[in-house]
């Protein structure tokens, strides 16, 4: 018997729709390490930041339809990309993310403060999934990916706004 001889590694043979990892590891983002979700948000508040000026006078309107874009091709996507790996919330699936940071951004000035203070919100509700999010995550497939962090970018929404409504925030 020959040591050194070792068996053959297991060569993947799923399927993989390209459009759905893109869109689901928002173009690799849920790649990066530490912390995957942190990275699609902190992405898309700059993406936001740099492209918001150019919608100048209907910027939540644009946030609004941004939102509702990419909650909508993130569901299929999410789920494709769940089904194909075999896990029911796969941590690189960041999509959820982006739907929610772009929720919390909906009406944010473009200034540092409320940008960040969106941004940590939305991170925070994510994180901790106060009631009654964490049972959103149970909805199948997903829509259940994506249903908890589109409540997290509502809560931080709605913090971030009576922050500015009370003078807190700019």
């Amino acid at each position: 018997m020959n040591e050194t001889a070792s068996a053959p590694e297991p060569v993947a043979v799923a399927h993989k729709t390209v459009w759905a990892w893109l869109i689901g590891t928002f173009f690799g983002i849920g790649r990066l390490k530490p912390g995957p979700g942190t990275w699609a948000s902190v992405a898309t508040v700059g993406l936001w930041r740099a492209f918001a000026p150019f919608a100048s006078g209907f910027q939540v309107h644009a946030a609004i339809a941004a939102a509702v874009f990419v909650t909508a091709i993130g569901i299929p996507a999410s789920t494709r990309v769940a089904r194909e790996s075999g896990r029911k919330d796969p941590g690189f699936v960041v999509i959820d993310e982006v739907a929610g940071q772009l929720i919390a951004l909906i009406g944010v000035p473009l200034g540092w403060k409320t940008l960040l203070a969106s941004l940590i919100l939305f991170r925070v509700f994510d994180i901790v999934k106060p009631p009654p999010l964490r049972r959103l995550e149970q909805v199948p497939e997903g829509a259940g990916i994506m249903l908890d962090d589109v409540g997290a970018g509502l809560y931080a929404l709605a913090v971030v706004q009576g922050l500015r409504h009370f003078g807190l925030l700019p």
